[in-house]
Order: C-alpha cells, then sequence, then structure tokens
C-alpha cells in the first residue's frame, strides 16, 4: 500500500479508514493532502489528538463529541479548571510531544451494552451512547486515550503535524441551553505546512477586517445590551449604506419583472401549523397570545406572498409571477452563536416569490441564477453553488422532492454549470440551491438561495386556470440573492475592509476648506454633489488641517478634496483618490463626470 494513503472512498462515497479496510480493491485512495477528503480525515485526527493533550494535561476531563465542521474541528468536554485562550500554546506543546510518541492508532468494537459498562462513571459518554442506535459501536485507542468514535482516522501520527488551535468558547452540552455547559476548542489542520502559514496569514487579516470593529469605526450600526442581544441597531452613515444597497437591488427587481409586495410580522400560529413551519420550524419562532389566539412572529415570508397570490384568481397567463419583499423576520437564535451582523435574531431578507408552472421551473431557476451572478459580479465575488436534498425533518412525499430536485438539477445540467451535493441539507419544505460566494481573502460564505417547493402551494390550496381550464397548483421558487441584508452587509464591510465602492459608500465625497475664507466655495460644490446624488461631508471644525484631513481618511471615504485659494480661483479640487491611491488636482466639473460614471458601476 502507498504509505502515503491515509483512507479510501467506496462507489457510495462513504469514507474507509485504512483500520477498517481489508481488502482496497474497487476503492478509490485517499492520499494525504489537501482535498476535501483527506482534510477530513486529518482534522477528525487530530481532534482525538487534542482531547489525548487535553486528558495528558487535565486528568479530570471527559469529552463529549469532537466533529470536524467547516472551520476545522472542535471537541466539547468538561474539566475541572477553567481554560482559556492562553491556555492553548500549553495544549498545542502537548500534542507535539505526543506526535512524537508515535502511539499506534487503533480501532476496535464493541456492543453498545460493553461501551455503556466500560463508560458507566462518564455522564457525557453515556449522554453520546444514548443517541447511538446501532448495537455495536467503535473506538479508537492511541496510547492510553481512547473514545467512542465512527472514524476514520489517518493510521499514523506523522500525518499530524501541521495545526493550530483558534479558539476556546462555551457550548451548551447536546446543544441544548437549558444544559450544563461545556468547554469547547476549536482547531484547523492541513496536510502541509504552506497551507496552514497561508490560513493562519488569512486570520489575521480578518481580524484587522472584523466588520465588528470596523462597524464601531465608521459609526455604521451598533448593538445595544439593554435592548437585548442579536438586534442591530442602523446608525445614519450605515442606514445611507443599507438604503444603496436596497435600491441598487430594488431597480434590478423592476426591471426583472418582478412585483414589490408586503405582508405583516406576525400572523396567527395556525398559519404557520398549516405550513409545517410550527412542526418543524417552531423551536425558532418567537410565539405570542392575542385576545385567546395563538400567534407567531414570522420568520419567513412565504405565507404572506401566498396570501397575495391567493387574493384573485390566477391564470395560466398570469405565470410566471414574482413577488419580491424586504421582509423583516425574527428567529430564535441562542446566545452563544450571535455574532455580529452575521448572525442576529431580526433581520430583513432580500426576499422573493416566483409561482410558476412545472414546466417552467428550468428557465425561471437559470433566470434567478444570472441575477445572483450579476450581484456577485458587482461585488467582486466568486461563488460556487450546491444542491441541497430531503432532510430528516421534512413535509410532503418522497416523488415530490423528487421531482422538485430533479428540476434543480435539470437547471444547472442544461446550462453546464457546475454543482455539488449537500444530502439532507434542504429546507424543511424542499430542496434547494445554496450560493456560496468567495471574499477578498479566500473565506466562504454562505449567502442566496433557491428553493423549489410543492408543498406549500399543495397545503395552501394555490391554484391557477390552465390552458385546459382545469384547476392546477402552480410551483413556488423560494429565492434570495443576498441572503439577509444584515449578514451580506457584514460580509460586504469584511470583504471591502470598510472602504466601499463609490455607489455603495455611505459618506462619498469629503470636502476639507483650508481656512474659513474657503468655506462657501466649499458648501457651493456641496450642493452641486447633492444635486446628483453623492453623499457629501465638510469637514471644516476648528481643527488644524493636517487633523480633518486624517479625520476625513480614517473614514474610509473614496474621495477626499481638498480646496484653498489656488482651487477657489481655478473651479478646481486637490483630490485625494482612495481607490488609485493617489493624489492629484482637478477641475470640478471633471470630478463630477468620473463620480457620476462610478455611480453607474452599482447598476445590474
Amino acid at each position: 500500500m502507498n504509505e502515503n494513503v491515509i483512507g479510501y472512498i467506496d462507489n457510495q462515497g462513504n469514507i474507509i479508514d485504512t483500520q477498517s479496510c481489508n481488502n482496497s480493491e474497487g476503492l478509490r485512495e485517499i492520499e494525504y493532502s489537501n482535498s476535501n477528503e483527506a482534510l477530513e480525515i486529518i482534522r477528525h485526527s487530530t481532534a482525538h489528538l487534542m482531547a489525548q493533550a487535553i486528558k495528558e494535561l487535565y486528568s479530570n476531563a471527559k469529552f463529549f463529541v469532537g466533529p470536524v465542521v467547516d472551520e476545522g474541528f472542535y471537541y466539547d468536554f468538561k474539566v475541572d479548571e477553567k481554560i482559556s485562550q492562553d491556555d492553548l500554546k500549553k495544549i498545542e506543546k502537548k500534542m507535539k510531544e505526543l506526535i512524537k510518541k508515535k502511539y499506534k492508532i487503533e480501532k476496535y468494537n464493541i456492543t453498545k451494552d460493553e461501551a455503556l459498562k466500560k463508560f458507566e462513571n462518564d455522564e457525557l459518554k453515556e449522554a453520546v451512547l444514548s443517541k447511538i442506535d446501532d448495537e455495536v459501536v467503535s473506538i479508537y485507542k492511541q496510547g492510553e486515550f481512547e473514545d467512542l468514535c465512527r472514524g476514520p482516522h489517518v493510521p499514523s501520527f506523522r500525518f499530524l503535524n501541521n495545526f493550530k488551535l483558534t479558539k476556546v468558547a462555551g457550548a451548551y452540552l447536546g446543544g441544548d441551553e437549558n444544559a450544563e455547559m461545556l468547554t469547547r476548542i476549536y482547531g484547523i489542520a492541513f496536510a502541509t505546512k504552506d497551507a496552514l502559514r497561508d490560513y493562519i496569514k488569512m486570520m489575521e487579516e480578518a481580524k484587522k477586517r472584523d466588520h465588528r470593529k470596523i462597524g464601531a469605526e465608521m459609526e455604521l450600526f451598533m448593538f445595544s445590551e439593554e435592548s437585548g442581544g442579536g438586534l442591530p441597531f442602523w446608525m445614519p452613515k450605515g442606514a445611507k449604506l443599507r438604503y444603496k444597497l436596497e435600491n441598487i437591488l430594488h431597480k434590478a427587481h423592476i426591471k426583472r419583472g418582478y412585483m414589490p409586495v408586503r405582508g405583516p410580522e406576525i400572523l396567527k400560529a395556525d398559519m404557520w401549523r398549516t405550513s409545517g413551519h410550527y412542526a418543524c420550524y417552531g423551536e425558532n419562532m418567537y410565539l405570542t397570545e392575542i385576545d385567546g389566539q395563538e400567534y407567531g412572529i414570522k420568520p419567513m415570508n412565504c405565507i404572506g406572498h401566498i396570501q397575495i397570490f391567493k387574493q384573485t384568481g390566477k391564470s395560466y397567463r398570469d405565470l410566471p409571477l414574482k413577488y419580491y419583499e424586504y421582509g423583516v423576520v425574527h428567529r430564535h437564535e441562542k446566545s452563544g452563536v450571535l455574532h455580529g451582523l452575521l448572525r442576529v435574531r431580526e433581520f430583513t431578507q432580500d426576499d422573493a416569490h416566483i409561482f410558476c408552472t412545472p414546466e417552467q421551473i428550468a428557465s425561471e431557476v437559470i433566470d434567478v441564477i444570472e441575477f445572483v451572478d450579476s450581484v456577485m459580479r458587482l461585488f467582486n465575488f466568486d461563488y460556487t453553488m450546491e444542491i441541497s436534498t430531503k432532510p430528516d425533518k421534512a413535509i410532503g412525499d418522497d416523488e415530490v422532492w423528487e421531482m422538485a430536485t430533479d428540476g434543480l438539477k435539470e437547471a444547472l445540467n442544461r446550462n453546464n454549470l457546475p454543482f455539488t451535493i449537500d444530502e439532507g441539507g434542504g429546507a424543511f419544505y424542499g430542496p434547494k440551491i445554496d450560493i456560496k460566494i468567495t471574499d477578498a481573502i479566500g473565506r466562504k460564505w454562505q449567502c442566496g438561495t433557491i428553493q423549489v417547493d410543492f408543498n406549500l402551494p399543495e397545503r395552501f390550496n394555490v391554484e391557477y386556470v390552465a390552458e385546459d381550464n382545469t384547476r392546477k397548483q402552480p410551483v413556488m421558487i423560494h429565492r434570495a440573492i443576498l441572503g439577509s441584508f444584515e449578514r451580506f452587509i457584514g460580509i460586504l464591510t469584511e470583504h471591502y475592509a470598510g472602504e466601499f465602492p463609490l455607489f455603495l459608500a455611505p459618506t462619498q465625497v469629503i470636502i476639507v476648506p483650508i481656512s474659513d475664507i474657503h468655506n462657501d466655495y466649499a458648501k457651493k460644490l456641496q450642493f452641486k454633489l447633492i444635486g446628483i446624488d453623492i453623499d457629501c461631508e465638510i469637514y471644516n471644525k476648528n481643527e488644524s488641517l493636517n487633523k480633518r484631513i486624517r479625520l476625513a481618511e480614517k473614514q474610509r471615504v473614496p474621495f477626499v478634496a481638498i480646496v484653498g485659494d489656488e482651487e477657489v480661483k481655478n473651479n478646481s479640487i486637490a483630490l485625494r483618490d482612495r481607490r488609485k491611491k493617489e493624489r492629484y488636482n482637478l477641475k470640478f466639473e471633471d470630478f463630477m463626470v468620473e463620480l457620476s460614471k462610478q455611480l453607474n458601476e452599482g447598476k445590474i
């Protein structure tokens, strides 16, 4: 066997480790690399190495689960001592010591009853076993450390040299906020030193770009602990930025035949029962009582759009019918997952629903993807697409799900658009295409989504009159391009490091008069700029010129225009261009032309 093989993949896509494989014939080898399959094994094995190091440093440690996640891996555990960020270096050092001991990684199987007896004094292991239905469980052992695990793992510690522990956090046992709080340590691992170095460099850059830090510096948004977590307040500059983004999207929707609508933010709970949200999504909803009846604050906008569609009779000639709404929704997120604008409890979706015939699914999906593409190109994002299939918690028959999933696949295949499959990742009412974007420093983000739904139209008796005068059920395509304005603005802030393009910047030009005698000229210029929809401020406080210029540049505005005697005489400005990183003099009329040109870059 090739000594660089760390596992195998069978025809069904299952990953098998070398410990479990007696015959590799017909299996594809997974070599030691930074491929997705290899990294899954490397990271899961590194999680066990970390747990072993923790156990040696804190003998009373007990472990819950240690899965691979998008950002690397983590392990949940409890220990008597408090572990802080400063302790991560100590744990990393112990991990490196363990690697040098070259322990053999061994796998063995025992019955679930034997496992319960083996771990009878470990309540966390008992909690893990309570969720396992199999009669036989597997255990991985390395030195004195062993843990319940399905695997797979690398065959040797020599594959685990390139790792870094990144963060300490708290986590409720099993995600239940009523259960005890455990310690969680996150980490990352790669097959090569170069990949780890690049990741660390990216994370250092990400800290500089943190939207919470930049948002505070630029006075875009704020949060108030007194008002509750996960509820953003938009300050004047942030509200202007958001308005510009909304306006760009509004014009793009109208151009593509969408019609604006607006539904209420609260509906009777019976509506959410009919839709399936109450059963499948109720734990994420805010419920209240009015006049003795239960109501639910909407977590999604689809029901409102269905009611609007049903208000008047529709025929096949009306389809496809496209409604869009900047819909405010509320979702009960746990405190531990709230994160700036990226994870909030109140947010606004750039939501739309397309009612169409089954025959129109493919063309409508492609039109939405064209819309997505135009938005992503506007902001210089690369993106990929992933089809997510029926989850365990779902409504509707399998054949309906299969029809909807095939519709998405057909649309992408017909247009030679590449995609991957996320088995079981769909919405509870239908399969979806998820849009995953890559930002300026290489991080991936989940944003837009396209979902095909046969179930909600059936549950709400949505109909149209077909060409043969029979009544038929339309298909409902749910779609969001940005996902939500809050999350997308958070991503944009980090993508641009706060240096937004002119068409989006909350303040686009700051004029700095050299002295008071130049204020009238500055105000005249400001009036003209406002006339072409440019947000402009004048910095003429009683401070030194250099300080006012520094303060203006700290606002990350695209242009700072300095005006003095020479500029007044020649009707010009001394310009500091942030995008070109240049300083030059320009006639004011020419500056207006350049601004108009850059504003037009914001059209899609």
